[in-house]
């Protein structure tokens, strides 16, 4: 078993009178995750796990009234609600719980982000601590060795993913499991939120959008293929970015007129995920995408690298109408770094000078299949 980057720094939050959330996507570990914190401080603290996928759970968890709440979890000193957005008003529950009784320290895991923290925002502010698990990073894989143990994986990684679960399975299994996952799990909190009547409709603009990674998205166009208005586009997109499926990147602008910025790409957290909607699974050297796979896999890593490490940026791509272009960026304390995502290390890009010039002290680096781990690891 891997061990994960986020539990030191969970185990850093613990019992500070805060709520603690990890959210993330179904099956990419969460469980296994507080579970194994349990086990940590089930020698010199009273722990308790309850699972929110069970209705007899969320009945006894229902009641806004502190008392009820405390006899039915009884007398504990750590305390896992996992998968807590099935809980009914999740957000005034933990509120109370986190008001009434400090010294409890609750860990509530969700799979969705509209339950637990946007619609309950307000009533947590202040009272909790939130942290976000993805699929397997890199730097998970490798641990303390060095980055050779991935040059064999690699292209399995593109094909198949990072799930807990995929990792590493004959090519069969992977496909096997991954097909599960996007069938039976990956559109659960998404098909609550929206209705499982809109289940073929949900697909259908997966689909769509795994075709188009790595280009602008265009709302009107892809409500036109669905046979929705933009709306509708926008708000089933927004519910799969907040279900941890999707993840989208605006144009950034501030300088030229020229410059695109009203504009999205969209990514799928995990290319394994993307590749099992377009059953496109086969080896490297004979697609067609690979490209666009690579830049998905190394934005992630990027995501990835920085939320376990602590480090916030905010992420954008640049595009200029007149077609020069950076793959991604990040802006931290007000200083630019492009990334140029290259399968071949042999396709040598050279930053756009409107960019460097526009922007004084910013940067561009190729990121490439000779040196991915500078910068993912």
């Amino acid at each position: 078993m891997l061990d994960r980057l986020l539990e030191a720094r969970v185990e850093r939050y613990l019992f500070r009178g805060r709520v603690v959330t990890i959210l993330g996507a179904r099956r990419v570990g969460k469980t296994t995750l507080v579970k194994k914190i349990l086990d940590k401080y089930a020698a010199h603290k009273r722990t308790r796990y309850l699972n929110c996928d069970l209705q007899s759970i969320q009945t006894g968890l229902a009641t806004l009234e502190a008392e009820s709440l405390k006899a039915f979890i009884g007398e504990y000193d750590l305390v896992v609600l996992d998968e807590a957005q099935n809980i009914p008003e999740a957000g005034r529950m933990l509120k109370i719980l986190a008001d009434t009784y400090p010294e409890m320290q609750i860990i509530a895991t969700g799979s969705s982000s509209f339950d637990l923290l946007n619609r309950t925002g307000e009533a947590l502010t202040g009272r909790v601590y939130p942290f976000y698990l993805y699929p397997i990073c890199l730097q998970e894989i490798v641990g303390n060795g060095g980055y050779s143990v991935l040059e064999p994986r690699l292209e399995n990684l593109l094909r198949f993913g990072l799930y807990p679960s995929i990792l590493d399975l004959p090519e069969e299994e992977a496909r096997f499991e991954l097909q599960e996952l996007v069938s039976n799990y990956l559109y659960k909190d998404v098909l609550m939120y929206l209705g499982v009547k809109r289940s073929t409709l949900v697909s259908n603009l997966l689909r769509l959008l795994a075709l188009q990674v790595g280009n602008e998205v265009s709302y009107p166009e892809l409500g036109a293929q669905l046979g929705i208005d933009r709306k509708t586009v926008i708000s089933y997109i927004d519910v799969l970015e907040q279900s941890f499926v999707v993840h989208t990147l605006s144009g950034f602008s501030r300088n030229l007129r020229k410059e695109v910025a009203k504009t999205q790409k969209i990514y799928f957290y995990d290319v394994g995920v993307r590749n099992a909607l377009l059953q496109a699974f086969a080896p490297l050297a004979l697609r067609t995408d690979v490209g666009a796979l690579w830049e998905n896999f190394c934005i992630n890593e990027r995501i990835k690298r920085a939320q376990y490490a602590g480090q916030s940026a905010n992420r954008y791509f640049w595009r200029t109408y007149d077609k020069k272009e950076i793959d991604y960026l990040e802006e931290q304390d007000g200083i630019l770094t492009g990334f140029e995502f290259k399968w071949n290390p042999n396709r040598q890009t050279k930053a756009p000078q409107e960019f460097i010039e526009t922007y004084p002290g910013s940067s561009v680096e190729q990121v490439d299949r000779g040196n991915y781990w500078r910068f993912l690891l």
